[in-house]
């Protein structure tokens, strides 16, 4: 008891104390984390809302599809995109296996379905509300789409937050991918695996404490934005 209660105190030093290491981990998994969401929502919303306003052969079975892909093992996620990337595979040639890129490749792959699948259900429920309405204005599926991205743009915000705790959260694909590389891809979900291992405590405890906080003020913030929603727009 008296090791761990040490271990807490010095995590605690490293935190306040801002220390070089642990935040060189938390601002690269930051940058990881932030640049994956940041393309799964530039082709994950758009096609959410392309799929909710279109119908087509085949639509049912996409979605099916979709809400599949949300359950995908990461390690599977990280050993296909492994394969792809090595010097053996279709991508080889571009180097980035065992880098951030290639970290960011793997995340994004399993958040697109996240934030696609979602909010495809989203902007659906709003469509069979407006569709009426939009059809009368003259509105095609691209205005519509759009017209429906901005409308529901509050609950976007809360999938894409999801989206992004589940990236920060990860370690199964970006260890395969990453390598877990000191200075180079370790990321903090990486990190508490090796140091906690290694029985390096107090850096394995700030970081996840840092990883903790991270994920309650992503909850914070998906609960404040759809109740400032609910009370400004009913």
């Amino acid at each position: 008891m008296y090791e761990i209660l040490t271990a807490l105190d010095e995590a605690r030093r490293l935190i306040v104390g801002v220390d070089s290491k642990l935040a060189e981990i938390v601002l690269l998994s930051l940058r990881v984390s932030l640049t994956a969401v940041l393309l799964a929502s530039l082709i994950g919303l758009p096609l959410g809302a392309a799929i909710a306003v279109s119908r087509f052969p085949g639509r049912q079975t996409l979605i099916v599809v979709l809400n599949a892909l949300m359950g995908l093992p990461p390690v599977v996620v990280g050993l296909v995109v492994y394969l792809l990337l090595s010097r053996a595979g279709p991508l080889g040639q571009f180097g980035i296996l065992f880098t951030p890129a290639a970290m960011v490749v793997a995340q994004t792959i399993l958040i697109f379905p996240i934030v696609a699948a979602l909010s495809r259900q989203v902007i659906e429920d709003a469509w069979q509300e407006y569709r009426d309405q939009l059809r009368s204005l003259g509105a095609g599926p691209i205005a519509s789409a759009l017209t429906l991205l901005w409308d529901t743009r509050f609950s976007l915000v809360t999938i894409v937050l999801a989206g992004f705790g589940r990236a920060a959260a990860e370690v199964g694909a970006v260890i395969i991918v990453g390598g877990n590389i000191d200075g180079v891809t370790r990321v903090m979900t990486t990190a508490i695996a090796l140091e906690t291992s290694k029985g390096d405590l107090p850096l394995a405890l700030g970081l996840g404490v840092i990883l903790i906080t991270l994920v309650l003020a992503l909850n914070a913030a998906a609960y404040w934005v759809k109740d400032t929603a609910q009370r400004r727009y009913g």
